[in-house]
């Protein structure tokens, strides 16, 4: 199951208490306080981590509870801190507090962490209020109480090619032909509920990240449609590969299409729209798809390109397109 919002609510481990005692030996009258420090709560850490993919492990656990600090011990033993509770999540993960609503860590890289929420520094010891003028001390701390706070934990898909286009424009088909990913593919519109990812192997040594983000439609920022809940997964994206259907099944115009998609990246990030953007026409088997490649061409003032997922003409030219829009980002 892939999520890529959840909610939950994290809690460090409290601190342990101080301990008072003294010491007691034969042999040795008045021996003096000896009670030690009490444990470090466990705090809640926050680690992306390679082979994660979906937040779904957190899904059904919605309470996230670090343990305790053990209370100190007599003859200044100190009482063992816990450990750490580690959460472990997808690179590309945003953790927002819930309450207040600002990001507290953008886990954008493999290997990045976050102390969520700081276990509570654990209680002193009698040992430690004595004193020339106070030699038997009978006080002790409690432990501290560890943080508690709600966040909001948001997946935004990290690849370097992302597809998009209206339902039903070929995107998933696309995903298949070219690297070993299997989504879902039927004749009808919203097929793909998730994002796919998929790695293309362009030679020996280079390849690429490729997702194919759910179809968008008119009013996608507003949040019509799936709108939000994918939309976000394109900010992630380096290079955007537009999929334009020829012949779509609602008979509306597809040079119109394309700029409704456009419209709707724009208003829902400006600088969406600044990204390389690699046209290209679906389905080119279909009749009048040439027509349409020539249309959108002349609308846009430069190339656009055109690919058959099904008999493979195309596709060697698009992935070469690709590549060179790639290459002229890393300079």
């Amino acid at each position: 199951m892939f999520v890529d919002r959840v909610t939950i609510a994290v809690k460090a481990g409290k601190g342990g208490d101080g301990c008072v005692s003294f010491r007691r030996e034969k042999f040795i009258p008045r021996g003096g306080p000896d009670g030690g420090d009490g444990g470090r709560g466990g705090s809640v850490i926050v680690r992306a981590e390679a082979g994660v993919d979906s937040l779904s492990a957190l899904i059904h656990r919605k309470h996230w509870n670090a343990r305790n600090g053990q209370q100190g011990g007599s003859s200044n033993c100190t009482g063992a801190s816990a450990n750490d509770l580690i959460i472990r999540v997808p690179s590309g993960t945003v953790i927002l507090d819930a309450e207040d609503d600002f990001v507290v860590k953008d886990l954008a890289t493999e290997g990045e962490n976050v102390c969520a929420a700081r276990g509570g520094k654990g209680g002193r010891g009698n040992t430690r209020f004595k004193s020339a003028t106070n030699r038997t001390p009978r006080k002790a701390t409690r432990g501290g109480q560890g943080e508690e706070r709600r966040l909001t934990f948001e997946l935004k898909v990290i690849a370097d090619v992302g597809l998009v286009g209206l339902p039903n424009a070929g995107k998933s088909t696309l995903l298949s032909r070219v690297s070993r990913a299997r989504p879902e593919i039927a004749d009808y519109p919203f097929t793909t509920k998730v994002p796919n990812l998929g790695l293309v192997q362009l030679d020996i040594d280079r390849s690429l990240v490729m997702a194919d983000i759910p179809g968008l439609i008119e009013g996608a920022h507003a949040g019509a449609g799936l709108g939000h809940e994918f939309l976000r997964h394109i900010e992630r994206t380096r290079v955007l590969v537009h999929l334009v259907e020829p012949m779509p099944v609602d008979g509306s115009d597809p040079i119109d299409n394309y700029h409704a998609i456009r419209g709707e990246l724009e208003q829902y990030e400006v600088n969406l729209t600044d990204r390389p953007e690699v046209v290209a026409v679906s389905k080119c088997e279909l009749p009048g798809a040439d027509e349409v490649r020539e249309r959108l061409a002349a609308d846009l003032d430069r190339p656009v390109l055109a690919f058959s997922a099904v008999t493979g003409e195309g596709l060697d030219r698009l992935l070469h397109q690709v590549t060179d829009a790639m290459a002229q980002l890393d300079g």
